[in-house]
């Protein structure tokens, strides 16, 4: 990943690149596989379609207050798409260049801009990445599972709502705190229909758990090596499946329990993936090839290990 450069806001100020520009926005970005991710796919493309030879995607540390003029000088500057990571994706639901798609509304976030004439369009594919993801590698499907979901923070409002569209057995999301608990059920009870909706503190599981449940990580929990588990999985009734969003470092505490049960496991790379290929297809209209994608995302991570 050293070999990325890391641009900034000024640097717009005196962008002469020629060709079709991409560019992932977050604060901090240093860690980001994207433009290893994307530059692979659109090599690819590029052997079979001369028109993207001349895309070209980049990384951008944007400071959340430099949001605002950060979108007005990319949309100057002729960026056809943008990715945004944390702290931007909430933050873009309320600026006035951002139409946000209705797809995108109930998540809360938006994590990929489409250029328009007069500004951007906001689309959310963090949800396909994690069922595509899951599916893939697990594999699992959400619809008629029960689910489990750690966390409700962004993430996990945005894996909530993907559970409820993918029409999952029953959804229960656990959380130490309870206002963000009871914030979170309030913005998604809307799309629950008649599946159930239940929340618990991690640290006392219920006993009416369902078995046989996936189980999806959407916290932090994981990311340093002295972290615990964000939920004892043998405190659960065994659950079918376990992913947990964290790819870096690719074998969090949780994962580990997970495989010591022997319980399917996988991390949030192939997320990553599936969500980083919607979003190309977006600013493409082209199918785009997940395979070159996978391959440079997975090459990347064995040589920072």
């Amino acid at each position: 990943m050293s070999a990325v450069k890391t641009y900034k806001l000024s640097d717009l100020d005196t962008w002469d690149f020629k060709g079709t520009a991409l560019a992932v926005l977050g604060h901090p970005i240093e860690h980001s596989v994207s433009p290893l991710m994307h530059n692979a796919a659109l090599a690819e493309m590029a052997r079979h379609d001369p028109r993207f030879a001349s895309w070209k995607y980049f990384r951008f540390d944007i400071a959340p207050d430099d949001l605002p003029a950060a979108l007005e000088k990319f949309h100057a500057c002729g960026f056809q798409g943008l990715n945004l990571t944390v702290p931007h994706k909430v933050i873009a639901l309320s600026l006035p260049e951002v139409s946000v798609t209705p797809a995108a509304k109930p998540i809360g976030a938006v994590n990929t801009l489409l250029r328009t004439t007069h500004g951007w369009t906001g689309h959310n594919t963090d949800g396909y990445g994690l069922t595509t993801g899951i599916g893939e590698s697990l594999p699992r499907d959400l619809q008629n599972s029960h689910v489990i979901l750690i966390g409700a923070g962004g993430a996990a409002r945005g894996a909530a709502v993907e559970s409820l569209r993918k029409a999952c057995a029953s959804l229960w999301i656990a959380n130490r705190t309870s206002a963000n608990l009871e914030r979170l059920f309030a913005q998604i009870a809307p799309l629950a229909g008649q599946i159930p909706l239940n929340g618990f503190d991690p640290a006392t599981p219920p006993f009416n758990l369902p078995p046989n449940a996936v189980v999806i990580n959407a916290t932090s929990a994981g990311l340093k090596p002295t972290d615990l588990p964000p939920i004892d999985l043998k405190a659960l009734p065994r659950p079918c499946a376990v992913y947990d969003m964290i790819y870096n470092p690719p074998e969090t505490p949780l994962l580990a329990q997970a495989r010591a049960l022997g319980i399917p496991a996988a991390n949030g790379l192939s997320m990553l993936v599936h969500q980083g290929a919607c979003a190309l297809e977006i600013w493409s209209g082209t199918t785009v090839p997940v395979d070159a994608m996978r391959d440079a995302v997975h090459s990347a991570m064995k040589l920072n290990a």
